[in-house]
């Protein structure tokens, strides 16, 4: 048995450094909690922007939103950089392998990506959201099928699917396919019917699913967005809702709204047989002979030099 956990909990919008630094903290308390895998939210480095419009109407940017986007622009991460390798301590420290959803900056683009820190190895993988959702179109890339890592961890093997990939068939099959038992699901969606789907995931891939949802108040982002942002009467930009599932849809722990907090649950991936001998989605429960799913993985960058 191994004791895992998703940590609730919001980033201090646009400073990296202090986000950085409250995430370490986190990582400490859920080594004293016992866990030994710990699963962010989407966009805790970085800041998930909700209700920002970063002056886009359609055909034409202003200045002001342009300035907005810079801001954005330089509180985003590096894979390489300072905060990473300080969180990597972090987790090195605890012996706790902590999955975290972040903005990285690559060049001149930013990518919604969920980050592998194995706590002697560092990262060991990193994931690209696939597909950006409405207007998070304009501010964040699209990644390819070269990050879909699925990596071992203390409690399995561990992969990511953020926020609305996990409602992608194919990508959920991409990830049963390569043995994931330890399902995270970094979100900032905290609608009661996200619930129903982390349950349905975790009953069709027969795996712990680790939903880990941000809770943040708009009055932490500050008087100059108060004007545009949309919290719940109790303030809550964005509520929560973290939740631990079992191979069979079963509720391990929460759902918790309105509140920073750490769910704990103890997982036991050796028990999967018990549910997969009369399920298993790419096993004897496929039909190879009627569907085929090929997965790109090669990298696609934009410009590529050879001879």
């Amino acid at each position: 048995m191994t004791r895992v956990a998703v940590v609730q909990t919001g980033s201090i919008p646009f400073d990296s450094a202090a986000t950085t630094a409250k995430i370490c903290s986190l990582i400490d308390d859920a080594a004293r909690a016992g866990a030994e895998l710990a699963v962010f939210p989407e966009a805790t480095l970085g800041t998930y922007p909700k209700g920002l419009t970063f002056g886009a109407p359609v055909g034409r940017r202003t200045d002001a939103g342009r300035d907005e986007y810079q801001r954005y622009f330089d509180n985003a991460v590096a894979l390489d950089g300072p905060e990473l390798e300080e969180i990597a301590e972090a987790a090195r420290r605890t012996g706790v392998f902590t999955v975290l959803g972040i903005i990285e900056r690559l060049g001149q683009t930013l990518y919604c990506t969920a980050v592998h820190i194995d706590a002697e190895h560092g990262i060991v993988g990193h994931h690209r959201k696939l597909m950006p959702t409405g207007s998070e179109r304009l501010i964040w890339g699209f990644g390819d099928g070269s990050t879909l890592p699925v990596v071992d961890s203390p409690a399995g093997r561990t992969g990511a699917v953020i926020c609305w990939e996990n409602y992608m068939p194919l990508l959920r099959q991409a990830m049963y396919a390569q043995g994931v038992e330890i399902y995270c699901a970094p979100t900032v969606d905290d609608r009661d019917t996200w619930q129903h789907t982390m349950a349905h995931i975790a009953m069709e891939g027969r795996c712990f699913v680790l939903s880990a949802c941000q809770a943040i108040r708009a009055e932490d982002f500050g008087d100059d967005y108060a004007s545009v942002l949309e919290p719940n009467e109790a303030g809550w930009l964005i509520r929560g809702g973290s939740a631990i599932y079992g191979p069979t849809g079963e509720l391990l722990a929460g759902p918790v709204y309105d509140e920073e907090t750490i769910l704990t649950a103890e997982v036991d991936v050796t028990a999967r047989s018990r549910t997969t001998y009369d399920f298993d989605p790419v096993g004897h429960y496929s039909r190879p002979d009627v569907f085929e799913l090929t997965v790109d993985t090669r990298p696609r960058p934009g410009v590529e030099f050879t001879g």
